[in-house]
């Protein structure tokens, strides 16, 4: 077995380590606002759950060259942002969303998604999404080098939830008719493919 010392690694190098280990992750398509009212989308597979009790989310955006991107540097000074799931169905328009624009152009227009209002923000969502999540700024860290951080974490409380009706029941929602995509490494996705069940020990 190879043993890999991460200080020794570039940052591509443990890039692609962390992408091709840390298999399959979800993909958050992210809505949020800048100060002169342009729309940001982008994705992350840098995402997950933090907590049920209140629900919160997590998003670690990777900056450029030191440089904040959009959605981090929205999120912050809004306090808010709307967080989608990624489905088979949408994954194409979200893929149009990855490429860089100036701050004042919007990658949701140039992808087309037709725009929904938000019940308790002002961020608009996507209808494109079979679910979405509304969320306030609870915490955000500058990670990394203290004169020249490489990442916003971002931490999400959902203040409100929407979920398509063919997937929701009895509180639980369907996996399948979700049919949420995760990010492997490169160009790479994943379907959710083979399921299986585990019980727990007692």
């Amino acid at each position: 077995m190879l043993s890999i010392d991460p200080l020794r690694n570039t940052e591509r190098e443990n890039y692609k380590l962390l992408i091709g280990s840390i298999i399959p992750r979800p993909i958050a398509f992210v809505t949020s606002l800048s100060e002169d009212g342009v729309l940001n989308g982008a994705p992350f597979s840098y995402f997950n759950i933090v907590s049920s009790n209140p629900p919160m989310i997590s998003l670690a955006i990777q900056r450029s060259g030191g440089k904040q991107k959009d959605t981090a540097r929205n999120s912050i000074k809004k306090q808010e942002f709307v967080v989608h799931i990624v489905d088979e169905d949408n994954v194409e328009m979200v893929n149009q969303t990855a490429v860089s624009l100036p701050p004042n152009e919007s990658e949701v227009e140039v992808a087309q998604f037709t725009l929904v209002n938000s019940t308790k923000i002002s961020v608009p969502g996507v209808k494109q999404a079979k679910i979405r999540m509304e969320c306030i700024l609870e915490h955000s860290l500058q990670l990394g080098d203290k004169e020249q951080p490489g990442c916003d974490l971002l931490i999400g409380k959902v203040v409100q939830f929407h979920v398509a009706n063919e997937l929701y029941e009895n509180g639980r929602i369907d996996a399948e008719g979700l049919a949420a995509v995760s990010r492997l490494a490169g160009a790479n996705y994943a379907k959710i493919g083979e399921v299986f069940a585990i019980e727990r020990p007692k």
